[in-house]
C-alpha cells in the first residue's frame, strides 16, 4: 500500500478476533518502530510484548474497565515506555531545554506511529490506550524505575468497521506567515 492509504486505513479498533497475530507480523511493527527519529539519537524507547494468556490476562487486570471490556479479544498487546533522563538531556543530566523528558514522550509518539502504520499495512489493527495502571504493569513485565509507562497498544484482526471521526481541515489547524 502506499502510505496515503495506509494512513487513511488506519483507525482505532476497540473489537477484536480472537484470530493469532503471528510474530513476524508484531517483530515487523517493531522493526517499523525503530525507524523513528529520536533525540540525538538517543533510542530511548522500549517495548514488552504480551502474547500469552498470562501476560495478556496481566495488561487486561491494568487497564481501565471500558478499554478492559473493549479489547478482551485482542490477543497481542504492546506497553510502550520511555527510558528517562535521555532525550532532551545533556550528558550531565542538565535539560537541553524547558520541555526535558517531554522530548522522550515525543519520540515515544514517533516510534507508536510508525508501529501503527506497520500495522494497518499488514491488515492489523490497533487502540492506543493511556488509561492503565503502571504500577501493575511495571510488576507484571519487570519494568524499570528509570523506564515511564507511556500507552498500552492493543493489536489484532478486526471484528468492527467503524466510521472514520471527522477530521479537522488544513484551515483549521494550521496558520501560514
Amino acid at each position: 500500500m502506499e502510505l496515503r492509504e495506509v494512513m487513511q486505513k488506519r483507525k482505532s479498533i476497540r473489537q477484536y478476533l480472537t484470530t493469532p497475530v503471528e510474530e513476524e507480523k508484531v517483530k515487523a511493527m517493531i522493526e517499523a518502530a525503530i525507524l523513528a527519529p529520536t533525540w540525538k539519537n538517543a533510542q530511548e524507547i522500549r517495548y514488552y510484548v504480551a502474547v500469552s494468556e498470562e501476560k495478556r490476562q496481566a495488561v487486561l487486570d491494568a487497564l481501565a474497565e471500558g478499554n478492559r471490556k473493549k479489547t478482551q479479544n485482542a490477543p497481542v498487546f504492546l506497553i510502550s515506555a520511555v527510558i528517562l533522563n535521555r532525550a532532551g538531556f545533556q550528558k550531565d543530566g542538565t535539560a537541553d531545554n524547558e520541555l526535558g523528558n517531554g522530548w522522550g514522550y515525543y519520540d515515544c509518539g514517533l516510534h507508536d506511529m510508525n508501529l501503527l502504520l506497520e500495522a494497518a499495512d499488514q491488515g492489523l489493527s490497533t487502540l492506543v490506550m493511556g488509561l492503565r495502571d503502571a504500577d501493575k504493569l511495571r510488576e507484571a513485565f519487570d519494568i524499570p524505575k528509570e523506564e515511564s509507562i507511556v500507552s498500552v497498544i492493543s493489536v489484532g484482526y478486526s471484528d468492527a468497521d467503524p466510521d472514520r471521526p471527522t477530521r479537522k481541515s488544513v484551515e483549521e489547524i494550521a496558520k501560514f506567515f
